[in-house]
C-alpha cells in the first residue's frame, strides 16, 4: 500500500505549498508546482513519477476542466469565439517559429526542429483557469477568451502533431495516435459534431433521468459518468481528454442542476486530484539534463514564455481587446502544462526527439507552467487597476 503513503504526502505537500503561496500573496498552484520540484526526482527524490501519479493526474485535469466548464458562460464564449480562434493561431505561429529556429541552432534536423515547435505551440489552461478562479476573472471576456482560444488551440497542435508523426513515417497507434491523418481529420470532426449534439439534447435530459435513479447523489455519479465518458471518447479520436471534460461541464452547466454539479464535484477534484496533478508537474523535473544542456533549456524557457506572450496578446489586439487585455490574454496562454508534456512523451516514443534532449525540453515547459501564474496575476491587476482609473 505504498501509494497510500504517497497520496498522505502529497496532500500535505499541496496544502502546506499552497497556504505559504496564500500567506506570500502568491498563486496557490505556485506552491503546489514546488512541491512537486521538491518531493520528486530534482531534489528530496520522496515521491517517483509512476503509474498511480499518472492516473490520479490524469484524473484531475479532467475535474478540473470539467469544473472550468460548468463554470463557463457559455453565451459569452459564443459571442468571443471569433477572437478565440484569432489568438489561437497567432499564439501557435509565435512558438513554432521561435521554437523550430532553436531546434536548427541546437543541430536539431528539420522534422526535429518543426516537432519542438508544436510541443511549445500546445497550451494548457488547467493551471490559468485556477488563477483564473481564485481573482474571479474566469468569466470575465478574457478569460472566456483564454477558455475558446485553448480549446482552438489544443485542436490545432493535436492535428499538426498528427501531420509531423505522418510525415516522420512513425506510428503512435498505443498512445491513442493517428494512423491515418484523413480518417483521424474525420474522427475529430465527428467528435466535435457529437459534442454539440449531445450538450444540445441528450445530456440534459440525462441529468433530468438522473433524478429517478434510487441511489445516493445520482445526479453527482451521472454527471462524473458523462465527464469521464466524454474526456475518454476524445481521447479515442485523437484529441486531448480536457476538451470532453470541459464541453461535459459546459453542457451540464446550461442545465438546472449546475449548481449542485459544483457544489458537490468541486471538493473531489480539489481535495484528491487535482493536487496529484499539480505535483505531477514537478516530478517531471530533473537539473542533471539541464545542467548539461543548459543554453538550450534557458534559449526554450525565455523563448516559449515571450513567444506566446506576444503571439497570443497580438492576436488579443488585432481582436479589438485593449492592451492591457491583451497581455492578460497573452499571460493566460503561456502555461504549456500537460498539453505539452504529452506531445513531447509522444515525440520521444515516436524518434521525434532524442533522449538526451528530453530533460532540458521537459524543464522549459515547466518553467512556462511555473512562470503562467505570476504573469497572469500581475497582467489582471494591472488590468484591474485601469478599469478602476476608468470609472474614476
Amino acid at each position: 500500500m505504498e501509494f497510500i503513503g504517497s497520496l498522505c504526502l502529497i496532500l500535505v505537500a499541496t496544502a502546506l505549498g499552497g497556504h505559504i503561496s496564500a500567506r506570500l500573496n502568491l498563486p496557490a498552484v505556485v506552491g503546489e508546482l514546488l512541491m512537486g520540484i521538491l518531493l520528486g526526482p530534482a531534489l528530496l527524490n520522496w515521491v517517483q513519477p509512476n503509474n498511480f501519479i499518472h492516473f490520479f493526474s490524469e484524473i484531475g485535469v479532467i475535474i478540473l476542466m470539467f469544473i472550468a466548464g460548468l463554470e463557463s458562460d457559455l453565451s459569452l464564449l459564443k459571442r468571443y469565439i471569433r477572437p478565440s480562434i484569432v489568438v489561437a493561431v497567432l499564439g501557435m505561429i509565435f512558438p513554432i517559429i521561435i521554437a523550430y529556429l532553436t531546434g536548427l541552432y541546437f543541430h536539431f534536423s528539420n522534422i526535429e526542429s518543426l516537432f519542438l515547435g508544436v510541443t511549445f505551440a500546445a497550451t494548457s489552461v488547467s493551471i490559468s483557469v485556477v488563477v483564473l478562479q481564485e481573482m474571479k476573472h474566469l468569466n470575465s471576456q478574457e478569460g472566456t477568451t483564454i477558455l475558446g482560444a485553448a480549446v482552438v488551440d489544443d485542436i490545432l497542435a493535436v492535428l499538426a502533431l498528427s501531420v509531423l508523426v505522418s510525415l516522420s513515417g512513425n506510428q503512435v497507434s498505443e498512445q491513442g495516435g493517428p494512423q491515418n491523418i484523413g480518417l483521424s481529420l474525420l474522427l475529430q470532426l465527428g467528435y466535435l459534431v457529437l459534442l454539440f449534439i449531445l450538450g444540445r439534447w441528450v445530456i440534459p435530459q440525462l441529468m433530468k433521468l438522473s433524478e429517478k435513479l434510487l441511489v445516493p447523489s445520482s445526479e453527482i455519479l451521472i454527471s462524473l459518468v458523462l465527464c469521464l465518458g466524454l474526456a475518454y471518447s476524445a481521447d479515442l479520436t485523437g484529441l486531448s481528454t480536457v476538451i470532453g471534460a470541459f464541453f461535459a461541464g459546459l453542457a451540464i452547466g446550461q442545465t438546472d442542476y449546475k449548481a449542485l454539479i459544483d457544489r458537490n464535484v468541486e471538493p473531489i477534484g480539489y481535495a484528491v486530484f487535482i493536487p496529484v496533478f499539480f505535483i505531477s508537474i514537478g516530478l517531471r523535473m530533473t537539473f542533471t539534463g539541464i545542467i548539461n544542456d543548459f543554453w538550450l533549456f534557458l534559449i526554450l524557457s525565455i523563448g516559449g514564455i515571450v513567444s506566446k506572450l506576444l503571439g497570443a496578446g497580438i492576436g488579443a489586439k488585432v481582436a479589438s481587446f485593449s492592451w492591457n487585455s491583451s497581455w492578460m490574454i497573452g499571460a493566460g496562454m503561456v502555461s504549456r502544462g500537460e498539453m505539452a508534456l504529452i506531445i513531447a512523451q509522444l515525440g520521444l516514443q515516436s524518434h521525434l526527439l532524442s533522449t538526451d534532449r528530453y530533460s532540458a525540453v521537459i524543464g522549459a515547459i515547466i518553467i512556462t507552467t511555473l512562470a503562467a501564474p505570476f504573469l497572469l496575476r500581475s497582467t489582471i491587476s494591472k488590468l484591474r487597476k485601469s478599469q478602476d482609473k476608468l470609472m474614476d
